[in-house]
C-alpha cells in the first residue's frame, strides 16, 4: 500500500498503533466508531494519520479497547504538534517529515549527488534552475531547511546513516558551473570519511548498469513496528509507498547497485580525479 504522503510521519505511527488497540479488542471500525460517538470515516482518518486526535478521544479509545498505554497521551501531544519545517514555507513532497524521524536513508541518485551532501552553492544553483519558479526568501528558506536536515549527519546523539550511490554523470555536470562543482566534489570526499556516511560511485567505464530506469530513496526507522518507505519522486509529485513486495524489490535493486558500483576507497578516487581535472586550466 501506499502511504500518505500529506499526513505527518508522527500521526501516522500513532494511527497505526490505535488500529492495532482496536484490533486486539477485537472491535470493527463501524462498532468502535458507533461506541466512540464518531462516524465510521473519522474514525478511519484517525487510524491512517489523515486527521489528528484529540487526547479526550485516546483516553476514551483506551477505555474502550480496555489497553491503558503509559506514555500514548505524549504521543499524541507530540503528534499534534507542527513540523520543523512548517516555518520556512517549503514544499517537501512529505519526504522531510519522513526522513527527521529516521534512522538510515539509502539513495541512489542518477543525475545530481545526495541531497544531504550538496553543499550550499550547489543547492542554490540547482533551485535556480528548477522548473518551479521561487523567490530569494523561498531559495532562502530552502536553502537553510536543507543544512538543518545535513547536520544529522554529524549529530552524536541522533544521527542518520546515509548509504548513497551515485552514477558518474551527478559528478561531472557543472551545475552552477566549474568552481562549484569543484567545491561539491571536495564536500563529497569529506563526507565520505565520516562514520555515518557510505558512498559509492558507478563510473562510465562500467556502461549501462541496473539502475538506469531511475532514482530511488529507501527510508527505514529506529521503531520496529514503523515500516520501511520507498520514496520515488516524478515530475507531477512523489510516492510514498509501504508495500512489503515492492520495499523488498526496491533492497535488492539497490544491494545490486552497490555490487555494481566501485568501493567506497576507490570511489573517492574517483571523485578526486574529477576535481582534479577541474583544478586543471
Amino acid at each position: 500500500m501506499n502511504a500518505q504522503p500529506n499526513a505527518p510521519f508522527l500521526r501516522r505511527r500513532l494511527g497505526r498503533r490505535l488500529k492495532a488497540m482496536r484490533d486486539a479488542a477485537g472491535l470493527t471500525l463501524e462498532e468502535a466508531s458507533a461506541r466512540l460517538d464518531k462516524t465510521r470515516s473519522s474514525l478511519h482518518r484517525i487510524e491512517t494519520g489523515a486527521t489528528r486526535a484529540d487526547v479526550h478521544l485516546i483516553r476514551s479509545m483506551m477505555d474502550l479497547y480496555d489497553q491503558w498505554e503509559e506514555g500514548l497521551i505524549d504521543q499524541v501531544r507530540e503528534a499534534n504538534k507542527p513540523q520543523w519545517f512548517r516555518n520556512y514555507g517549503v514544499d517537501e513532497l512529505g519526504y522531510i517529515d519522513v526522513e527527521t524521524h529516521a534512522r538510515q536513508v539509502r539513495e541512489f541518485g542518477v543525475l545530481n549527488p545526495p541531497g544531504l551532501l550538496q553543499t550550499e552553492a550547489y543547492v542554490r544553483a540547482l533551485l535556480s534552475s528548477s522548473r518551479r519558479k521561487r523567490t530569494k526568501q523561498q531559495i532562502d528558506n530552502e536553502v537553510e531547511v536543507r543544512l538543518i536536515r545535513q547536520r544529522r549527519l554529524t549529530d552524536e546523539e541522533n544521527p542518520l546513516e546515509l548509504v548513497a550511490i551515485v552514477d558518474e554523470a551527478a559528478l561531472r555536470r557543472e551545475v552552477g558551473g566549474p568552481r562549484t562543482v569543484h567545491e561539491q566534489l571536495r564536500q563529497l570526499v569529506e563526507a565520505a570519511a565520516w562514520p555515518t556516511v557510505t558512498l559509492q560511485v558507478i563510473p562510465f567505464r562500467d556502461g549501462a548498469h541496473s539502475g538506469m530506469d531511475g532514482a530511488f530513496t529507501l527510508v527505514s526507522f529506529p521503531e520496529p513496528s514503523d515500516p520501511e518507505l520507498l520514496y520515488v519522486e516524478h515530475t507531477a509529485g512523489a510516492l510514498h509507498i509501504e508495500d512489503a513486495d515492492a520495499i523488498r524489490a526496491a533492497k535488492l535493486a539497490f544491494d545490486q547497485l552497490r555490487t555494481e558500483a566501485l568501493s567506497p576507497a576507490d570511489s573517492v578516487a574517483l571523485i578526486e580525479r574529477i576535481a582534479g581535472e577541474l583544478d586543471r586550466p
